[in-house]
């Protein structure tokens, strides 16, 4: 019998001392645990691997995630789309998935004598969508987002918690573009992915520029038009960046970028990618200002990634303690005795009527009450006794403020309402 043993070795103290911490604070963090004691998700053994089933509270941070993602894409010029999960066989085959991602495709589906496939991408449906109708220069740049649903098959023992599944949300988006809006279009994405990813306090970045690989579609010349055009638009930026010669995807260059969470673990989450070859496969032109048919520049691009991926990192970078602003429930009314539970129930109604997530709590003695509001990381307390009902008043306990004493209702409804709007705590 053979045992296999693994082992660390280090200079000295200091650095094991900093090694098993950053061990004891992953396992802390880990997301498969926090999300099973604080009831966000779980993946069900009845529906099989790799399937997310995202419970009320999970799935209200996933709410407040797509409609600040939704909100951020219509400012910046993008159409919203959605598209269908399933689609018939023949578009894998014309856009190569078929040939070049068969392994990663589950398996086709009968439907009145024709195969259809579930979507292991959402690619082709754009471009569909732009298939529609004639295009002139004119129209450029044209971007279009999608939160779409894929299906890619994984091995079991590959499946990890929400970091590796099966079905899974991407924040997708296209840009059709000419040549010489490449450069423009790629420092929009930069700044797009800045302001979103910061809102959720990651500021540090690690950014890959990958070139040419040996095998690849597409001349020359517009290899290194579509490169020169995303260096440009990184030096122009401002950001670090290394080159990764050869690493590009066969169809154009591409960026991609992995942020730092609270341990300096990096994520893979935003990428960027130059694409020469589905405007060929599926044939899209535009007319130029001579009145020819020429093929577009296609851009695909992702911030997030997958939501399931993301907030699986928003968790583990969190320590499930989330903002204010994106915290599933804001604040929790807490009774001294079920007596004040009326006025308890008065002042959820009014902050729920301001847009702030609160749910009463009682049955419990206020010690029990407030440790279990602790456990389950809610960020704001309001305890209610005999005075505050007399009042018209609550005392808030801040998690991450502390005491903040007595205030009326209004006045602790407008302070939470501004601390959200302004994404800090009070």
């Amino acid at each position: 019998m053979l045992q296999r043993i693994y082992g660390t070795a280090w200079e000295n103290e200091e650095q094991l001392k900093a090694y098993l911490h950053f061990k004891e604070e992953a396992k802390r963090r880990d997301h498969r645990r926090i999300g099973q004691d604080l009831d966000l998700f779980s993946i069900q053994d009845e529906a099989g691997g790799g399937l997310v089933f995202w419970h009320p509270k999970g799935a209200i941070v996933r709410h407040i995630i797509e409609d600040s993602w939704k909100k951020i894409h219509i400012e910046h010029g993008y159409d919203l789309l959605y598209t269908p999960h399933v689609a018939r066989a023949d578009l894998w085959k014309i856009s190569g998935h078929l040939d070049f991602y068969r392994e990663n495709m589950y398996d086709q589906m009968n439907i009145e004598d024709e195969l259809y496939q579930l979507r292991p991408m959402n690619c082709p449906y754009h471009i569909l969508i732009y298939k529609r109708k004639l295009h002139s220069y004119r129209d450029f740049p044209i971007r279009v987002a999608e939160l779409g649903t894929v299906y890619r098959y994984e091995l079991s023992g590959s499946l990890h918690g929400l970091f590796r599944v099966r079905g899974f949300t991407q924040d997708d988006a296209h840009i059709f573009c000419l040549d010489d809006q490449i450069k423009d279009e790629i420092r929009g994405v930069l700044d797009l992915t800045e302001k979103i990813l910061l809102q959720f306090g990651f500021s540090k970045y690690e950014v890959n520029l990958s070139t040419r690989p040996e095998k690849a579609v597409g001349g020359d010349d517009i290899w290194e038009k579509a490169t020169s055009a995303l260096r440009d638009a990184l030096d122009d930026k401002g950001w670090s960046y290394q080159i990764d010669e050869g690493g590009g995807a066969f169809y154009g260059p591409k960026i991609d970028l992995k942020i730092e969470d609270a341990l300096g673990r990096k994520w893979q989450c935003s990428t960027i990618q130059v694409d020469f070859n589905l405007p060929q496969r599926f044939d899209i032109t535009y007319v130029d200002s001579n009145l020819e048919k020429k093929r577009p520049i296609m851009i695909h691009r992702a911030v997030l990634g997958s939501l399931e991926r993301f907030f699986g990192v928003l968790i583990e970078h969190y320590a499930g303690d989330f903002p204010l602003w994106l915290a599933p429930i804001q604040a929790r009314v807490l009774p001294v005795t079920d007596t004040q539970l009326e006025f308890c129930n008065e002042v959820t109604s009014k902050l729920k009527a301001d847009g702030i997530r609160a749910e009463v709590c009682h049955g419990e003695r206020l010690p029990k009450l407030i440790r279990n509001a602790e456990m389950q990381k809610i960020p704001l307390m309001a305890v209610v006794g005999p005075k505050e009902v007399e009042t018209q008043t609550v005392t808030v306990r801040s998690r991450f403020g502390g005491e903040l004493g007595t205030i009326a209702v209004d006045d602790f409804i407008s302070r939470t309402k501004s601390a959200v709007e302004k994404r800090t705590s009070i």
